[in-house]
């Protein structure tokens, strides 16, 4: 019971944070109804939960085991998140009534997840911070919290987006803030390439009390 609390403060920490998901929750605030943009929530949170418990079984671990499928994973993700954001800095600003292309889904949320870099850190630090030997019942415990901050932490940005749609109007403005979003989106996906090289690809950052500094200091950085 000790643990809740510091386990709470960790995921809201990295759920509310700047990342590539929540970036594509504000853009989808700003162009689509809010229920639509809640749809891609709900994929990106039970697909993050997906992702923690799988690292939280040994996912990485099998990973490691075969390297080239770990390479084609992170670069097939970084790509992604690139692709998305010069769509998103190519957007002309225009808030029609009816939006004429389609928002992002469930599917698109959950798979995001499993190629964010970002993810796949908070999950890892998270589980090596809060978890004893990666127990089990810790780790259930743990996502079973992590599942309401992490959609009420995601739907937050998805309602700002809507706020921005609806107080900010001028095509011109609009177009600005895409093409902020879409550097926010293309350096936070770089970052947190760089972030978990340096987390995870040299053997000596595989130790578990690496990964309990690295998840603190993750924590402490937010």
């Amino acid at each position: 019971m000790s643990l809740l609390l510091p386990m709470s403060a960790f995921a809201l920490a990295a759920s509310i944070s700047p990342g590539p998901v929540n970036l594509i929750c504000l853009s989808s605030g700003t162009h689509y109804p809010i229920v639509k943009g809640l749809i891609f929530v709900t994929g990106a949170t039970l697909g993050f939960i997906a992702l923690f418990l799988g690292i939280g079984a040994g996912l990485y671990a099998l990973l490691t085991t075969v390297p080239l499928l770990e390479v084609l994973l992170r670069w097939a993700g970084v790509a992604f998140l690139l692709y998305l954001s010069i769509r998103l800095a190519m957007d002309d600003g225009k808030l029609p009534v009816q939006a004429t292309t389609k928002p992002p889904g469930f599917i698109t949320g959950a798979l995001m997840q499993w190629l964010n870099p970002k993810a796949w850190i908070a999950s890892a630090s998270g589980i090596g911070a809060y978890t004893m030997g990666n127990d089990p019942a810790q780790i259930a415990m743990f996502a079973a919290l992590y599942l309401p901050i992490c959609w009420l932490s995601l739907a937050s940005w998805v309602y700002a987006g809507a706020f921005l749609k609806r107080y900010i109007q001028t095509p011109r403005l609009l177009v600005a803030i895409n093409r902020l979003l879409a550097a926010l989106l293309a350096a936070s996906c770089l970052f947190c390439e760089a972030l978990y090289t340096a987390f995870w690809v040299t053997p000596k950052n595989r130790s578990c009390e690496r990964r309990r500094v690295w998840g603190h200091l993750l924590y402490l950085s937010q």
